[in-house]
């Protein structure tokens, strides 16, 4: 497969306060993985443009945009409790958004097949109207806007799972037909959305899909979700492209999260991910990064998804166990009885 890896030293320029799990190491970890792509033969994209304010309002209002605009310089600005800027925080977000951007028209255009989008901030859960999570801007949420502005997309699928509910993505697309949002998270946990009845807008019910999982469910689970649930969704919703909000702060490892994934449980997933994007999208898959706060965790995750991209081919199939999933499994069957085949 052609894939890209986009990740640029640029994003160090983001810095919290000390003690903050939102840190350059994140970053700095990653880019070890962008060192050996060439001998795996993964392309390398480094951050080429900024996304535009018209590309932005696409997914936030331009209250949002001057907010975020009017920290560019201060020493340190605090917008929620999680939350913060530095004098370069504004700029750095304007290049990860950029660079979603830029993977997804490399992707559309067939120059790639599918790429992972290393970038900080990180971006599913900042609303239309408000940073918070870490989150500046919604990367994956202006990357779909894009796809279907400028792509003339018409079914885009967002699959989520980041071990927090991405619930600035949801509100983004909560009445949105052309936007199928899945989001696989602990539940109850932070920020406290992604309930099972939390099905859609008036004019688009059915088109979100909350799937909570319980605190300690681990490889079986999560891989459960994806045959019994988000495999099934996407044979019906057929995208014509595929964005992966990829947290790995389900890992079992993870000091924010209370998950017990492992790396082997998300090459699986990667690879229930990419049979979706092959079986309906052409194989057009990007990965944007989210969480994951452990950093050899991170590490080693990221660098199995990549491999999972790079390699394209069906992994052998490993048998279903659902192990505590099917109450879970049961719910969201029952809540989107009239909208989907599950």
């Amino acid at each position: 497969m052609k894939t890209g890896f986009h990740i640029d030293s640029a994003y160090l320029r983001h810095r919290m306060p000390d003690g903050h799990p939102e840190r350059v190491e994140r970053m700095e970890a990653l880019l070890t993985i962008a060192a050996r792509c060439p001998g795996l033969g993964i392309t390398l994209f480094p951050a080429t443009r900024r996304a535009t304010r018209d590309e932005l309002a696409r997914a936030h209002s331009h209250e949002h945009i001057d907010r975020i605009a009017a920290t560019s310089g201060r020493v340190f600005s605090m917008l929620d409790p999680d939350t913060f800027t530095c004098p370069d925080s504004y700029d750095t977000a304007l290049l990860a958004a950029g660079g979603a951007l830029d993977v997804v028209d490399r992707v559309m255009s067939g120059e790639l097949d599918n790429a992972f989008v290393a970038v900080r901030p990180p971006g599913h859960h900042a609303e239309s109207n408000r940073p918070m999570g870490f989150c500046l801007f919604n990367n994956i949420a202006v990357a779909a806007a894009h796809a279907l502005a400028h792509h003339r997309l018409e079914r885009v699928m967002i699959i989520d799972w980041d071990v927090h509910h991405g619930n600035g993505t949801q509100e983004i697309f909560w009445n949105d037909r052309r936007v199928l949002f899945v989001s696989l998270h602990q539940y109850p946990f932070y920020p406290g959305t992604g309930g099972f009845d939390e099905i859609g807008g008036p004019d688009a019910v059915g088109m979100t899909v909350n799937i909570p999982m319980a605190a300690g469910f681990g490889d079986e689970e999560w891989i459960a979700a994806f045959r019994r649930v988000v495999a099934p969704l996407a044979g019906e919703f057929a995208p014509q492209l595929v964005l992966l909000s990829a947290g790995f702060d389900a890992h079992a490892n993870d000091p924010l999260g209370g998950m017990r994934v492992t790396d082997a449980g998300f090459s699986v997933m990667a690879d229930e991910v990419l049979a979706i994007a092959r079986t309906h999208a052409g194989g057009k898959l990007v990965a944007l990064l989210e969480g994951g706060y452990n950093i050899a965790a991170l590490e080693s995750s990221v660098e199995r998804v990549l491999g999972r991209m790079k390699e394209g081919t069906a992994a052998a199939s490993t048998p279903l166990s659902e192990g505590r999933f099917s109450p879970v499994h049961s719910m969201v069957r029952a809540l989107h009885a009239g909208h989907w085949k599950l």
